[in-house]
């Protein structure tokens, strides 16, 4: 896959990262969108606090750049403790689970990014150490000598981020007390997150050239911001240094960004399924090959946004192009679908 492509999740230098940092809200009040969710956590944690409790262990799951991380943050914030993270792929054994758990502090936020990418030995120790806060470890290094003790935890709070909810097991499910989905945002809502990420970049932008932004943002903030960074040099360079709806314009079809939000791998992807498939159905697998990319950039990176957008529809037999897909690329149905 492009490691280019503007949607995606890529390593950031320090700078990059300290940035990124900088544009994460660190309170619900500052916090833009998802408004059920916020609601929700504001009495969860209000009410934790007031019983001195620790609160409820949280799953949120998502499209990737929702905001999962963020709001790992800020639930941190608002109960006034630490956060600790680490991700799924980073647990290789159990005790490297056990490490960081045996570190929290009372109240502690642990967050596990990616936690259906836990190993199976790993989500056993979860289960008692949510529930009872304890886990059991093995000592002794012959089989003669081996026994397990049990190693207390103080109370904390775990949170679980996805993309992938049907792959956690249903027994870890069953264990988060607080669940919430995180949705596509609105351009509305994006067009205050690019305000307010411009304010704290210093950077000068009027209400035509963020809403432009905002509405080909994939509906995701992380993608707003990273476009807001990337016109911000084409106004600096091209421009007077504000960023208006023609810069932005300018700046995002030299990103590849077309009218509708659609980078490079969008629309190979539209592109393959009408010209290679007379517009599907096609199976994700196929898909997947016929581009040379894997089954789950497709399925869990790429295809929700342009499902929900409308560009394409699943059906038992695979994908299709809709209508929508053929007006914005410019084609033809062709007989074949037209029956």
């Amino acid at each position: 896959m492009d490691t280019e492509r503007i949607s995606e999740t890529s390593v950031l230098n320090d700078e990059e990262a300290s940035l990124e940092k900088s544009l994460r809200p660190q309170t619900l009040d500052e916090y833009i969108g998802q408004e059920k969710i916020k609601r929700n956590l504001a009495v969860f944690i209000q009410a934790a606090k007031q019983r001195q409790e620790s609160l409820d262990h949280i799953l949120l799951f998502g499209p990737p750049g929702l905001g999962k991380t963020t709001l790992a943050m800020i639930v941190a914030n608002e109960l006034g403790t630490k956060l600790h993270t680490i991700t799924g792929p980073a647990i290789e054994r159990t005790g490297d689970l056990a490490a960081v758990l045996t570190v929290l502090g009372p109240g502690d936020v642990l967050f596990i990014d990616e936690i259906h990418r836990i190993p199976k030995s790993a989500e056993e120790i979860l289960y008692s150490a949510m529930e009872d806060f304890c886990i059991d470890i093995l000592i002794g290094k012959s089989e003669e000598t081996k026994r397990s003790v049990r190693v207390p935890l103080p109370p904390f709070t775990l949170v679980g981020a996805t993309t992938k909810a049907g792959m956690i097991s249903s027994p870890l499910r069953d264990r988060f007390g607080i669940i919430g989905h995180l949705e596509y945002y609105k351009p509305e809502e994006l067009f205050q997150i690019i305000r307010r990420s411009a304010s704290i970049l210093d950077t000068v932008i009027d209400d035509e050239g963020a809403m432009e932004i905002a509405r080909r943002s994939r509906g995701t903030p992380r993608v707003a911001n990273r476009l807001l960074k990337r016109v911000r040099d084409f106004a600096q360079i091209k421009g007077n240094g504000l960023i208006t709806k023609a810069i932005a314009d300018q700046g995002l079809l030299a990103l590849d960004i077309d009218s509708e939000g659609l980078d490079t791998m969008d629309r190979r992807i539209l592109s393959a399924i009408i010209d290679q498939f007379r517009g599907g159905p096609v199976g994700i697998e196929t898909l997947a090959s016929t581009l040379g990319e894997g089954r789950d950039t497709l399925e869990y990176m790429v295809e929700p946004f342009l499902l929900q957008q409308g560009f394409i529809q699943r059906t038992p037999r695979g994908r299709i192009a809709t209508e929508k897909t053929y007006q914005h690329l410019g084609r033809v149905i062709s007989e074949r679908r037209a029956v």
